[in-house]
């Protein structure tokens, strides 16, 4: 058992190592095509980002793919099966549409139409849902329409989720890390746990995207030297919803009977706590399908097409209360992770109360969380050399300079270095950039990365 979780690590590592090793030629290459649009009204960031970073996550899938095809424990996966190859020609197709948006900003019922293609295609190819678990009546086989329509709105609802969330620097790519995580001890468990050879696809599926997600997010946080723009948040949609997809409807309910309760209706039972984000993952990305639901109820109300961008989203009402990028960030990443471990425990230990105890528990601290947006932990002075700067504890010392140049300012009569003085650091940091300033964050190839603070991209989007 241990030969295959070295094996998934080394898949994991490859990918995430390629991934990352792309990123930097991507964005000069975004850079030199003009892939760096202008500020939006709905826009966090405050600097022109390349976008394109898709192209070095695919990079990613791809050697994941070809390096998981030379491993002896992990052979069966393209001999047994062709769901590889399906997930890697919608994501193909799916990827060059993202490219083409990124660059050129085509119709979103085109994205809408490509992403029906691409989910179209993984189906032909035999990666589609045969049959769906229903608590109280058992496993219903769906017809091939049936299966090929459910699969289909699965893997666009997925895609949008997942491009909806995609507003905050690391945010889209942190969460889908998450939730694959997540995935991959479930699907891990039936594959090892319990010799279902049916669910090996979904957990090769699961590791590769944790290492395009990890090898995208050095270069994706806060402040952010790339984005992956359609190209990229589409393109790890439609990984997730491929391993949602190939564990839900190929793996045979009548094999998992045996491992639980002895009856087609006891292992559909057993089993319920967990088929739900697998069917429609409503739990595994919770976060973002919610952020859907009210988005596209949000733009209806108000008369809008739902596919039209505003600053409604969740992300933006956590800056909006004061949270600061970071820490608005942090909070997605822990309901994310509260949600999807969450689920996964209470499907391992359904009986135990000590799970829904911990859930509880930590949902009450989230909430905490939320409600305290102004607050900021403070290391004690002898970690402050150990923490960011913001969480450092300050000395106590005699005023800065700064301070002592705007009071002689007063003294000398001169008004307006006075004022600027007095604003200080951050009156200077408020200050607006301009476009093709060399040295700043996006703006030229390539400058140094530019360090600004949370408090300023909390400022920017009020």
């Amino acid at each position: 058992m241990g030969q295959p979780v070295r094996d998934y690590l080394l898949t994991l590592c490859v990918t995430a190592a390629v991934t990352y090793l792309l990123t930097g030629p991507v964005r000069k290459f975004a850079i030199a095509v003009g892939a760096m649009p202008a500020i939006r009204a709905r826009d966090v960031h405050r600097e022109p980002t390349p976008r394109l970073g898709g192209i070095a996550m695919f990079g990613g899938l791809c050697a994941g793919l070809i390096v998981a095809d030379h491993l002896f424990n992990l052979q069966s996966v393209f001999q047994l099966s062709d769901e590889p190859r399906a997930l890697l020609s919608g994501a193909a197709l799916i990827w060059l549409i993202g490219v083409l948006d990124d660059k050129f900003e085509i119709d979103a019922l085109i994205k809408l139409g490509g992403q029906m293609i691409a989910a179209a295609v993984m189906v032909i190819q035999g990666l589609t849902i045969l049959w769906l678990p229903i608590p109280g009546v058992g496993t219903v086989a769906l017809t091939q329409w049936q299966g090929t329509l459910l699969t289909v709105a699965l893997v666009v609802i997925t895609i949008n989720a997942v491009n909806f969330v995609d507003g905050l620097d690391g945010l889209a790519a942190g969460m889908v890390c998450i939730a694959s995580a997540a995935f991959f001890l479930y699907a891990y468990r039936l594959w090892m746990g319990y010799g279902i050879e049916a669910a090996a696809p979904a957990t090769l599926f699961a590791a590769i995207l944790m290492g395009m997600c990890l090898g995208f997010l050095p270069h994706n946080m806060h402040p952010a030297r790339i984005f992956m723009g359609d190209s990229g948040s589409m393109l790890i949609g439609l990984v997730l919803a491929a391993g949602a997809i190939s564990i839900t409807g190929q793996v045979d309910p009548d094999n998992l009977q045996i491992f639980f309760e002895g009856s087609e209706r006891g292992a559909t039972h057993a089993m319920f706590p967990v088929f739900i984000p697998l069917v429609l993952p409503l739990t595994i990305i919770a976060i973002p399908a919610a952020d859907l639901v009210l988005a596209i109820v949000r733009r209806t109300w108000n008369g809008q097409s739902p596919f039209a961008a505003d600053r409604g989203h969740l992300h933006h009402r956590l800056l909006e209360i004061g949270h600061s990028h970071s820490r608005a960030v942090l909070i997605m990443y822990f309901w994310s992770a509260l949600i999807a471990f969450g689920t996964v425990g209470y499907s391992v230990h359904a009986a135990s109360s000590w799970i829904v105890f911990v859930i509880v528990a930590a949902s009450a601290a989230g909430l905490v969380l939320l409600l305290m947006p102004r607050f900021t932990p403070r290391a004690p002075h002898w970690a402050n050399r150990f923490v960011p700067p913001r969480y450092r504890r300050p000395e106590e010392e005699v005023p800065a300079p700064a301070y002592e140049e705007g009071t002689a300012a007063v003294a000398s009569g001169d008004q307006q270095g006075a004022r600027e003085a007095q604003m200080g650091e951050e009156g200077a940091e408020r200050a607006p950039v301009a476009v093709g300033v060399s040295g700043v964050n996006g703006a030229t190839a390539i400058g140094p990365r530019s360090r600004l603070s949370d408090r300023r991209s909390a400022d920017s989007s009020r």
